[in-house]
């Protein structure tokens, strides 16, 4: 299989982004913004919205598996107080919950969690317990930033965040450390401020002993993990300095990169430097770049030509492309296994 760990429902019927706006307009109000029953999206629009984007392209570039999960710059986290964030994401999870219903072999889901600024991310527990028990979802997306830009939450390796990794390991959940949309004009959103988030995730981890106390805690860092790869160098001098293990101890044993870099020297130089144990294939597709190189005449986000083009062994790519996934998402493996348990049932049967 190609399984694709990094994608988000950008595709959504436009009513959803209608319903948004006229909640974030009331946010003064809220009696007089939009209930959750207003907004009726009809499995129709969602097979409308999937089957000629997302899965047309999947299809096209060779893609199985989707870890499918709400838009990420349309988790706002900074918008309003925890009671709209919590509103938004239950709205938004269950989308991405039919598209796995309705898709079941090409979409599995991963929760956007109600985080607030300021608020106790304990409070996002019972949404990600909602989505693993009565929605199977296999991971969830974990912003280190919810302020969007201003970064006023503590680092990762506080206890501020212990109560949320607690559960993830006791669900046996991967979080995608993955920001929203950045409000600081400082930072654009995808080409600064999703880099910087990964590169900043990565350096909270580095300087502390996180993985000590939560030895079974896995974090995906995506977009290449930003800066990493490029100054893998300075990072192992930092921990040097630091009296920390050398990073192979002291991270990758928890912490995984994706491959949404989008030519062909990034994606050499993760294999080469990041080892490929590490490495989880991706795309997000559709998403911040969508359109064609004009050096290769082939979409920039269309990574699984990079994956064949990079000096790698076959048992590699197999990592990249499936292996990996399956061990760093136990639920997706379990979810898989499944599946296959039952297609070998109906074929006994038949």
């Amino acid at each position: 299989m190609i399984i694709d760990i990094h994608g988000h429902y950008t595709t959504a019927p436009a009513s959803l982004e209608r319903w948004r706006q006229r909640q974030v307009a009331n946010l003064a109000n809220p009696a007089q913004g939009p209930s959750v029953a207003e907004l009726v999206i009809s499995d129709d629009e969602i097979r409308d919205s999937i089957e000629g984007n997302q899965l047309k392209l999947m299809r096209a570039r060779g893609a199985d598996l989707t870890i499918f999960s709400p838009r990420a710059s349309f988790m706002a986290h900074h918008i309003g107080d925890f009671n709209t964030s919590a509103t938004w994401a239950a709205i938004c999870n269950e989308l991405c919950y039919r598209v796995s219903q309705l898709f079941p072999d090409h979409f599995i889901g991963a929760a956007m969690l109600p985080q607030s600024p300021g608020v106790d991310p304990a409070s996002c527990i019972a949404e990600l317990e909602r989505c693993v028990k009565e929605y199977g979802f296999v991971g969830v997306n974990l912003n280190p930033d919810p302020s969007g830009g201003h970064w006023r939450s503590p680092p990762l390796s506080d206890r501020h965040w212990y109560p949320l990794y607690e559960k993830l390991v006791e669900y046996d959940l991967p979080a995608m450390i993955h920001v929203s949309t950045s409000c600081n004009c400082a930072f654009h959103t995808t080409g600064a401020h999703y880099l910087n988030a990964d590169t900043t995730a990565f350096m909270q981890c580095l300087t502390s002993d996180l993985f000590h106390d939560f030895p079974t805690l896995k974090f995906v860092i995506p977009h290449g993990g930003g800066a990493v790869p490029y100054h893998w160098g300075r990072f192992r001098g930092l921990a040097q300095e630091l009296k920390k293990p050398p990073l192979r101890e002291h991270l990758l044993g928890n912490i995984f990169f994706d491959t949404c870099v989008y030519h062909q020297p990034g994606i050499d130089l993760l294999t080469q430097v990041i080892p490929v144990e590490n490495v989880l294939f991706a795309s997000e597709m559709i998403g911040a770049v969508r359109g064609i190189d004009p050096e290769t005449g082939h979409y920039y986000d269309d990574t699984k030509r990079y994956i064949e083009a990079a000096d790698l062994t076959a048992e590699q790519r197999y990592l990249i492309y499936e292996g990996n996934a399956r061990r760093v998402y136990p639920r997706l493996d379990a979810a898989l296994n499944a599946k296959t348990v039952q297609g070998a049932c109906y074929d006994t049967v038949s």
